[in-house]
């Protein structure tokens, strides 16, 4: 009669010889002219599974969740030059688990390619915009794709009474290619006898933006959306419009050659009450970002950004400014970020000042604030 401890020995042998499969995976996945299929069926598939699924922790004998490459809400998110970064170097490159073992020495770079486009492919649904398509954020301009971000930006005047704006933002991602963000400001100002050392709320902002359409050939996304501002500011402290601020927007993105890109803005302002003026706005962004270590490491991301605005009333002048800025990863993930840059008026210099600007990033899709590093 057969003891009972013989199944549990052939299940933890099972278990140990596929984590000894997916350790040894890189050493014996090299084989010439495969396709992406096949390379993934050699290399991947023992802790992956077949369909691309993941294989349950009682299969692979070790505790790390394993990804879900169908799951089109994962799988869409991230540039394939992430991908490859993973494949090639191992989970740690990007702050991920060392389960995650490197192919960087056992498969060439096309084979790398070739099998992490097969992987992508196991997203049957192409309604959703590429990872390519998620363009650095700019300091004032909308980017196109939908996110699930939070943002901590800081705009500080450099001239004049000291003052400085703080913005909360939240942005989430619901469905294929829709998001919700929500702004809300704090102010203090040194507002002189009337006001000394003010501090109070900005106006709440929600808004919801669409992508109408995206193509990774093309290297271009388009999307629409609406902004509504509510009047729960000072007016009397110039923290608030004192009305309700209706803001449609479009907003443009498209990759460039040698990592650069560029980025369109339009915009009108349309207040409820008759007493402020309605207001157009055209803001762009050119950029291009350099990966440190070979593109493994950080990446840096320098940008010039045109802001344009003029009031819809006769004889109104359009406002000019410059803003250089600098994006740069901090987390291994790349999913802790910071932008810093400076707003300078082109035009009516006399009446507006220089403002500096700066945000911190956290793409919490991708992970904790503390994970990733």
């Amino acid at each position: 009669m057969q003891s009972a401890a013989a199944p549990r020995a052939r299940f933890h042998l099972r278990s140990a010889s596929l984590l000894l499969i997916c350790s040894l995976a890189p050493f014996f996945a090299r084989a010439q002219g495969e396709s992406g299929a096949a390379i993934y069926a050699r290399a991947c598939a023992a802790c992956h599974g077949d369909d691309g699924r993941g294989r349950a922790q009682s299969q692979v004998g070790f505790e790390t969740p394993l990804p879900n490459f169908t799951d089109c809400d994962y799988a869409s998110r991230e540039r394939k030059a992430d991908w490859f970064a993973i494949v090639h170097q191992g989970g740690p490159v990007r702050g991920f688990n060392r389960m995650m073992p490197a192919f960087g020495r056992a498969l060439t770079d096309d084979e790398i390619s070739t099998v992490v486009d097969y992987v992508r492919s196991l997203c049957r649904d192409a309604s959703w915009p590429r990872g390519e398509l998620n363009l650095p954020r700019a300091l004032f301009t909308e980017k196109a794709y939908p996110e699930d971000e939070a943002v901590s930006n800081t705009t500080i005047q450099t001239e004049g009474p000291n003052s400085f704006t703080q913005q909360i933002i939240w942005e989430q991602r619901f469905g294929v290619r829709n998001m919700i963000e929500i702004d809300m400001p704090f102010h203090r100002a040194d507002l002189g006898d009337a006001f000394p050392s003010s501090t109070g709320a900005g106006d709440l902002s929600v808004a919801v933006k669409h992508t109408l359409s995206h193509s990774l050939e093309r290297g271009s996304i388009l999307s629409v959306g609406g902004e509504v501002s509510l009047p729960t500011g000072d007016e009397a402290k110039g923290f608030g419009a004192g009305t309700t601020v209706f803001e449609p927007f479009v907003a443009y993105g498209k990759i460039l050659p040698r990592d650069s890109f560029v980025q369109v803005h339009a915009l009108a302002e349309i207040p409820a009450s008759d007493r402020l003026e309605d207001e157009i706005g055209l803001r762009t962004a050119i950029g291009r970002t350099w990966t440190q270590g070979g593109g493994y490491g950080r990446s840096w991301t320098p940008m010039l950004e045109l802001l344009a605005a003029r009031e819809l009333t006769s004889g109104a002048d359009t406002e000019l400014d410059v803003v250089p800025q600098l994006q740069v990863s901090l987390s291994r993930r790349q999913h802790i970020m910071a932008g810093a840059g400076f707003r300078v008026p082109a035009t009516q210099r006399s009446d507006r000042a220089t403002q500096f600007v700066f945000y911190l990033l956290w793409d919490w899709y991708d992970g904790g604030v503390l994970e990733g590093w």
